[in-house]
């Protein structure tokens, strides 16, 4: 998508048709729209991007930006992992290159934000019909992506709960009890912030449910930004970066940060009910 909507931006820039870029880049018209649809992923070559750029008089910035992207598809741990559905690979993909991710949870706890038995029991739920070993590696990989937390810069992760989040019991009380804290301890990190969307506070703006807004914001080099919103469904995610959709989103949790309890009162709330489960 990032590489789609940049060569399109650079082609647009320009002035020139697809065939002419295709002329330019000594390849075909084919190849010219299906980078810039974002059709057959799979296929993605860096050094065709590196061509389609310079056809495009990028500059060199430009051009590595998103040469960048196009290699990390190549060599990201989730690319040919099995653990790793289709329809998730994108997500993946997008929180190595984001600065910054929002989550909006009703259901359950954030894989970012997930212990490791937690995943398991999620799930263990979800995939009633899936052999144990496949179940481990699924859980594996959710816990890979959070390294994303550790690495430097790290990415920014803000989350708002519902209260119903931290009511639900997955697995069991001892399971919940140990994802509370963890819980509590991540929220000390510098670059994660949690607020409780409690029960008190009614009807609120995200009346659709769980959703995702990951993206970095680079304004002086415009190519190099980005803006995601992701809702998973039953084994498929839908990805949205019409710029009207993004913002509609990110409006929406900007609501739901008002709406939510503040950090430190959230922290309490998740301290209380920890020691309710343990008590």
């Amino acid at each position: 998508m990032q590489i789609a909507r940049g060569l399109t931006s650079l082609r647009e820039r320009c002035g020139l048709t697809q065939t002419q870029v295709a002329a330019r880049a000594g390849v075909s018209t084919t190849t010219v729209s299906r980078y810039e649809a974002w059709q057959d992923r799979a296929r993605i070559r860096w050094a065709t991007v590196k061509a389609l750029a310079d056809a495009c008089d990028a500059t060199p910035q430009e051009r590595e930006a998103l040469v960048a992207v196009a290699k990390s598809q190549a060599d990201g741990w989730w690319v040919g992992n099995s653990a790793v559905p289709d329809w998730l690979d994108p997500l993946v993909s997008f929180e190595q290159e984001a600065a910054y991710e929002h989550v909006f949870a009703n259901t359950v706890i954030p894989g970012l934000l997930q212990t490791r038995e937690y995943a398991l029991a999620i799930h263990q739920a979800r995939e009633v019909r899936s052999p144990n070993d496949s179940i481990e590696r699924m859980v594996e990989a959710r816990i890979q992506r959070q390294s994303i937390l550790m690495r430097d810069p790290a990415v920014h992760l803000w989350v708002v709960l519902d209260e119903a989040v931290l009511r639900r019991t997955v697995g069991n009380s001892d399971v919940m009890i140990q994802q509370l804290k963890h819980l509590h301890e991540t929220a000390e990190s510098p670059n994660v912030d949690i607020q409780v969307l409690p029960f008190s506070a009614g009807a609120h703006a995200a009346g659709a449910g769980h959703f995702v807004v990951l993206g970095r914001d680079d304004e002086r080099e415009p190519l190099n930004s980005m803006a995601v919103v992701y809702i998973e469904m039953r084994r498929r995610g839908v990805y949205l970066d019409d710029a009207e959709d993004v913002s509609a989103y990110k409006l929406t949790f900007d609501y739901l940060r008002s709406q939510a309890a503040d950090v430190s009162t959230s922290s309490r709330l998740v301290t209380r009910t920890r020691q309710e489960l343990s008590s």
